[in-house]
């Protein structure tokens, strides 16, 4: 007689050990601790096998007949339940595997130390955001170009275009290692060159007119906030660093007698072994950037930071700052100039106005610099150059101060 709930709810209340048959040869074991479990025996030519479905309650009797009649006739194509599962299984793990999430973090685990940290964490933080709720569970070798072109359209369609080719780039470093893994065949984003709309190159505000530049200088003199704010502004066009090495200037870092400031690796804009195993950045100081620092040596010295919070003394000056205080003095960082626009600012006066070597300058800025045959320089090679370079830089910059030159 076929099972029903009620009876198999008696035998859960009061179980009774043994086989309780169904129909079709499916039946419940109920074994010394009550537990149910749908079952099915089978012959095989290796013998005898047992066709598990769950267990009672988790598979109602209903769930347990409709397992059974697909194994029935899984069973009537000549296949081995059991084997169909276990297969199934294999596929599943091999498909979590090989996942294009999966791939995607075990490329990210063979790269991350090459990386700075907070960059290794804006690829992943990308992918998570903008390319896994999409393709994550997909195994890698089964994304198409189209199906990829769908996924980058998405970042598009929000404005992101640099975001969109930044996916698009990573999404291909994924692909080649899933290439050189034995993964995939080839790379499917290879076939989107041209399919994103180009992003806008933005420039960082800066200003590159001699007559502007002097009534920014003397802005800078009256400006009103505090001396170590207004130090900050008066080194920041003069020394042509990026602001974040600036505001986090220690005063260890500084020989005022030999008119020199060493930047450890770890604080420079480089790739993670450059950070750990590259040489420090070294920048000659003018006679008037010696002058700022021995003035603000007494308010922040002789240890620490130079450019110190105003509340909090073991921490930096905000990275908004330098942008703040020029709002401050009336100009606009969207449109005439910000801190990071200072580097532009100098690099293009030395240039065109000035006449000084391209690769001086961009030593100073702390760029990679080649020769002819495409070979890194050494930096300190232009140490020399550059002290020349900057002290003449600082001379324009007083003399344009001192002009009253205007439009």
């Amino acid at each position: 007689m076929p099972l029903t709930e009620l009876r198999l709810k008696a035998l859960k209340s009061k179980p009774e050990p043994g086989k309780h048959g169904d129909r079709d040869g499916l039946y419940v074991r109920v074994d010394a601790k009550g537990a149910m479990r749908w079952q099915w025996r089978i012959r095989t030519p290796r013998g005898e096998n047992i066709v598990s479905y769950g267990v009672y309650p988790e598979v109602s009797l209903a769930e347990a007949r409709q397992r059974h009649s697909e194994a029935r006739r899984q069973v009537r194509d000549g296949v081995n339940p059991n084997e169909a599962k276990r297969a199934k299984k294999e596929e599943v793990a091999a498909k979590t595997i090989n996942s294009f999430e999966a791939v995607t973090r075990e490329w990210f685990a063979h790269r991350k130390d090459e990386w700075a940290p907070s960059y290794g964490e804006k690829i992943m933080r990308r992918m998570e955001v903008d390319v896994f709720p999409y393709v994550g569970g997909k195994s890698i070798s089964e994304i198409t170009p189209p199906e990829l072109l769908e996924v980058l359209r998405r970042i598009e369609k929000r404005g992101a275009i640099e975001t969109a080719h930044r996916a698009l780039e990573n999404c291909g470093q994924v692909f080649r290692y899933g290439v050189a893994t034995g993964r995939i065949p080839s790379d499917p984003s290879r076939d989107l060159k041209g399919a994103l709309r180009k992003p806008m190159v933005k420039h960082m505000a800066a200003i590159t007119d001699p007559a502007d530049l002097a009534a920014l200088l003397r802005a800078i003199d009256g400006y009103a906030g505090t001396h170590v704010v207004r130090c900050a502004l008066k080194l920041a066009p003069m020394l042509m660093l990026r602001p974040g090495e600036l505001r986090m200037a220690r005063w260890e870092e500084f020989d005022l007698d030999a008119a020199t400031w060493t930047i450890p690796p770890e604080r420079m804009k480089r790739q993670r072994a450059g950070k750990m195993n590259g040489d420090p950045h070294m920048v000659p100081l003018p006679r008037q950037a010696v002058e700022v620092l021995r003035d603000l040596h007494p308010l922040t010295g002789p240890t620490g930071l130079v450019f110190r919070g105003e509340r909090d003394h073991e921490r930096p000056m905000s990275e908004n700052t330098v942008n703040a205080s020029l709002r401050r003095m009336g100009y606009d960082t969207q449109t005439q100039v910000t801190g990071h626009g200072f580097r532009a600012t100098a690099r293009t006066i030395l240039d065109e106005h000035m006449g000084y070597d391209r690769a001086v300058i961009e030593a100073q800025l702390a760029h990679s610099v080649a020769d002819s045959l495409g070979r890194a320089y050494n930096r300190t090679e232009f140490l020399k150059q550059r002290r020349e370079m900057l002290q003449a830089w600082a001379d324009y910059l007083e003399g344009l101060r001192a002009s009253g030159m205007a439009r």
